[in-house]
Parts: structure tokens; sequence; C-alpha cells
């Protein structure tokens, strides 16, 4: 039983105190593609420890054995055992319901996202054929509307769409760096980071952490893909595009340069921080992957001591090696 209640009490405490830790901390803002891996291993973390947590209840403990028939017949037996008292078989049922229940519910929501979100996508796209026309100098489309706005569908036929308000607002340089900002979603991939997250949050609304991370996955892979435009185009450049693009938010299943965190991106643009440096960021690697191995060390911890001990010592009578 000491796995489990270790894996129940790591869980709690991931998702309780992670959330606070990452959130207060600055250095996400400095370095976003780590700050999406530190939330994105904390929220693996904690689904990992309460699954774990339940397959150990479930499974009991075996010696471990290089003899796949030995280590075959030890489950079997000690399977046996822990089923043949009611208070065994209930704790085992326990355990399989709770892993079985978790997977389940997040690997539901996720589909069910997806398949939302890739419907909703292939509606737009159907839409632009018909009220949307190729941009004459980049690969967009564009739309007649109002609204100064600039955003990426993405999947399989990814699209880039700028309004005519967006065109009229933006400059040539500020142009090209939305557009690589919104290329920068495409190659990648946030939709996906986003998708994970908000599976989680709606699996499991009643833990705040994932809702947490959420908020703050949908705010970096921003920042990300400011960054990734900021190697070919002026940060003030950035800047400015954004201002003018930040009244306008994305459709549903869309990523768009303006939206509810324009203004914490432009005065990072405006005032950058220093880098997070080489020995920052490798504190925070430890970190992330320390995040990812608990649980599975945890789990794994009572196989590699078997693994060392003498499992079955065999007393030779006195005087046989004289």
């Amino acid at each position: 039983m000491t796995a489990p209640i270790t894996l129940v009490a790591f869980a709690v405490l991931a998702a309780t105190l992670g959330p606070r830790l990452l959130a207060r901390s600055p250095w996400p803002d400095r370095s976003p593609r780590m700050g999406i891996l530190a939330w994105q291993a904390l929220s693996f973390s904690v689904v990992a420890a309460v699954v774990l947590a339940g397959a150990a209840l479930a499974l009991p403990a075996v010696p471990f054995s290089t003899d796949i028939a030995e280590l075959l017949s030890a489950c079997a037996m000690a399977l046996r055992a822990q089923y043949a008292t009611p208070g065994g078989a209930a704790v085992s049922a326990t355990g399989a319901v709770l892993a079985i229940t978790v997977l389940a519910r997040a690997g539901y929501c996720l589909t069910a996202g997806l398949v939302t979100a890739a419907r909703e996508r292939r509606r737009q796209l159907d839409a632009l054929t018909l009220i949307a026309r190729p941009h004459e100098r980049c690969d967009a489309m564009v739309v007649d509307h109002s609204a100064a706005a600039a955003y990426c569908l993405p999947g399989r036929r990814q699209q880039v769409v700028l309004t005519t308000a967006a065109l009229a607002a933006l400059d040539e340089d500020q142009l090209a760096a939305v557009l690589a900002h919104e290329r920068a979603h495409l190659r990648g991939r946030h939709h996906l980071v986003l998708a994970v997250s908000a599976a989680l949050a709606r699996a499991f609304p009643r833990i705040p952490a994932f809702r947490d991370a959420h908020r703050e996955l949908t705010r970096l892979v921003e920042m990300l893909a400011d960054d990734v435009a900021a190697r070919r185009n002026d940060r003030l450049t950035i800047a400015t595009a954004l201002v003018r693009l930040a009244e306008a938010s994305a459709p549903a299943a869309a990523l768009g340069a303006g939206g509810s965190t324009c203004l914490a991106r432009v005065h990072r643009l405006v005032a950058p921080a220093q880098p997070l440096g080489a020995t920052r960021s490798l504190l925070a690697a430890v970190a992330t992957a320390a995040l990812l191995a608990i649980p599975v060390a945890v789990v794994a911890a009572p196989a590699v001591v078997a693994a060392t001990a003498d499992l079955c010592p065999i007393d030779f009578p006195a005087g046989t090696f004289s």
C-alpha cells in the first residue's frame, strides 16, 4: 500500500503547489517553450500518478525475475492471493476502476475535443471557399470584414486568414510579422498543445490545476509564436501589429494574433527580459523531467529493490565448498 499512498500524495501536492509555483515564477515568460513543457509535465504527472496509484492497487507487487515463465507464475500466484480475500478483491477492484475511469474520461474528452475542433475548422474552410479570396503576395486568404483580425486554421488544410480591415491597418513589415506569427502556430502544432490541456480541464473540472494549465498554455503558445516571429522581424514592429489587432479575437478552433493576451505580450516585446540562460534552462529541464519520472519511479522502486535482493537464498550444507 506504500506506492499507492505515495502516488496519491504526490498527485495532490503537484496539483495544489505546482500551479502556484509555476504561475508565480517569471522564468516561463522568459522561455515560453520551456514553460509549455513544464505545464504539460505538471498536468501529465498528476494524471499519471493517479492512474499508477490505481494500477498499484489493482495489481499486487510480484517478485522481479528475468525468467519470463517464473515471472508469469509469480504474477498468477500473487493475483490469486490478492483476490482470495474480500478485502483484497475490493481494494484491487477499486484501483482498477480508478485507473480505467481516469484514462477513459481523459481519452473521451480529448477525442471529443479533437473531433469537434476538426468539424468546426472544416466548416470554416468550406465557408472560406465561398467568401474569401487569395492574397496577391502571400499565402493567405482575405475576408471582407470591418474588424482587423488575423488568424490561422490548423490541421491538414491549414490556412492563414486576414480581414480587409487588418490589411488596411498593417503596413508591409507589420503584415510580415503577423504572418510569421501565424505560421509559427501552424509549424509548432500549437493547437494540439491546447487541445490536450483543454481536454484535461473539461475531464476534471473540479481540479483547478488543469484550468490554470490551459490558461497559461494559451498565453505561452502566443508568446512562443511572438518569439519565433521576432527571429526575422523587429520586436517593436510585432508589438505595433498586435496593438492594431488587439480588439479582434479568433473564431472557434483557430489561433489568432490578437485577443486577450495582447497587452502582456506587447509589454514583453517592448521591454524584453533577459533570456533564461543555459544554467537555468538546464535546471528547468531537470525539474520538468523529474515531474514525469517521479510517478514511474515510485511504481518501479519495489521491482528495482527486488532485482538487487537475493529472492531465493539457498542454504548449502556445511563443508560443501571446503
